[in-house]
């Protein structure tokens, strides 16, 4: 589901209610319930034999040890590589897996920020994120303030993070879901014009890949 600059909706990928007040700050709340939902849900494939016990610790210990570094590689190799970006954006999931990295439960489309368009990544029914390139989402990532503001007022919340997006560049709010996630390639810097992929690889931040920020050089 995309969003214009003003929030409107485009598409919906499923229902959402919203009963937040849009103009509440960004806080992180306890979610017990679905973490003990999570938790039945997981036991009850297990009773009915989707997975093992050893087969799930096994995923988690995967997810485990992923990190934004890995995001980091990736568009650092886009940002040097003419080719491989292109093939990013064609095919995530594909791109990715000539780095050897797997992208084992959904697809992954990679949305690409410009001079005119800014991009943001959301789930607004719970927490879809793209883990396997981006390790575990951060917590306000899961806040229902987050999920819920950011497709309403997303300049707003935005500037919370210290991201202010000029009126005449359009921001598009991407919407997560159980086979489709979204990663954010942030735009290159002026000024890093032949740096290597190490050194690019340090202004690349989970948050600029989530598009809540921007990559910048440090002054």
């Amino acid at each position: 589901m995309n969003h214009d600059h003003e929030g409107h909706e485009h598409e919906h990928d499923h229902d959402h209610a919203h009963g937040h007040d849009p103009h509440a700050p960004i806080k992180v709340k306890e979610e017990g319930h679905y973490a003990l939902l999570g938790d039945a849900v997981r036991d009850l494939l297990i009773e009915k034999g989707f997975f093992t016990a050893d087969q799930h610790r096994a995923f988690i210990e995967k997810i485990d040890a992923r990190s934004p570094a890995l995001g980091a590689k990736i568009v650092a190799k886009a940002w040097t590589d003419p080719a491989f970006k292109q093939r990013l954006l064609d095919d995530g999931k594909k791109a990715c897996a000539e780095l050897g990295v797997d992208v084992v439960v959904a697809n992954l489309v990679v949305v690409e920020n410009t001079p005119s368009v800014h991009n943001v990544i959301v789930c607004t029914l719970c927490s879809c994120y793209p883990v396997f390139v981006l390790g575990r989402p951060p917590d306000w990532y899961k806040s229902a303030a987050y999920r819920s503001r950011v497709v309403r007022d997303p300049r707003i919340v935005l500037k919370e993070f210290g991201t202010e997006i000029a009126r005449d560049r359009e921001v598009r709010v991407h919407d997560s879901t159980a086979d489709m996630r979204y990663l954010v390639l942030p735009q290159r810097p002026k000024g890093t014009e032949g740096w290597s992929a190490e050194a690019l690889e340090t202004i690349i931040t989970r948050d600029t890949m989530v598009g809540v920020a921007e990559c910048r050089i440090a002054s």
